[in-house]
């Protein structure tokens, strides 16, 4: 048995061979981490939603839903959460399929117990290092900022200005207060309904156009180009993500 580098970690287990994933969840328990499992992919989504895992391990091939339905729909809500493929599909086709999905590593069964709870040490590893890293801030603190800065771009919230490589320009208030909701979810995805709802009290009758439309507006006001922006990033099939980085 390997010596870990992090104990009390959540863990979920996506897995319809029971005896595999209960082997999974023993060896991860003794190590002092907190474990579900999920039986099929459908019970494994669930309990993501539920659990709130530091770590998600998934097999490809199960009922209800497989595991690249697991990884796609959990990749449209969360970019950085540690996933690992374990499966007895070998091909460097399924390989690479699977990565290109954002998983972050993947074991063939049957495997090494060493091997596997050292890539999951890994794993947990690099999730640290992402959440340090995050420049996420509790909403209130958002709430009280005078201002923000990313890149060469500065938010003035108290005088409702923007400045850019460009220049100074005016803010309206509803653009600060769609601002600040991604400055308090940086690197998250949000969807338009969620922005719209929590910045302005709109309700989900309204067209959703009306965030793509400010969305633009930001592009043209704080990216260098506009049309391959680093700050105000669509995500396929869910909405936009802000990265301050």
């Amino acid at each position: 048995m390997i010596v870990t580098k992090h104990i009390g970690k959540k863990i979920l287990v996506i897995d319809d061979e029971k005896h595999i994933a209960e082997a999974i969840k023993l060896n991860l328990k003794m190590l002092g981490h907190e474990v579900v499992v999920g039986v099929n992919g459908l019970e494994g989504l669930n309990w993501w939603k539920e659990f709130s895992p530091d770590l998600v391990i998934v097999d490809l091939m199960m009922p209800e839903i497989d595991g690249i339905g697991v990884i796609t729909e959990i990749r449209k809500r969360d970019l950085k959460i540690p996933i690992l493929v374990i499966s007895a599909k070998d091909q460097v086709k399924e390989k690479i399929r699977c990565l290109s999905l954002g998983v972050d590593d993947y074991l063939s069964k049957p495997f090494d117990l060493d091997e596997f709870l050292l890539r999951v040490d890994r794993l947990l590893t690099r999730s640290e290092w992402s959440q340090t890293e995050d420049l996420k801030m509790d909403k209130a603190e958002v709430q009280e900022l005078e201002s923000f800065t990313f890149g060469k771009n500065i938010i003035d919230f108290k005088n409702l200005k923007g400045q850019s490589s460009e220049g100074t320009f005016d803010l309206t208030l509803q653009e600060i207060k769609i601002l600040k909701i991604f400055i308090a979810n940086p690197n998250f995805p949000l969807t338009r309904e969620e922005i719209l709802e929590k910045a302005l009290g709109y309700d989900r009758g309204v067209t959703t156009r009306t965030l793509d439309n400010f969305i633009v507006r930001f592009r043209k006001y704080f990216e260098v180009d506009a049309k391959n922006p680093k700050y105000f990033k669509s995500v396929r099939s869910v909405g936009y993500l802000f990265d301050p980085s």
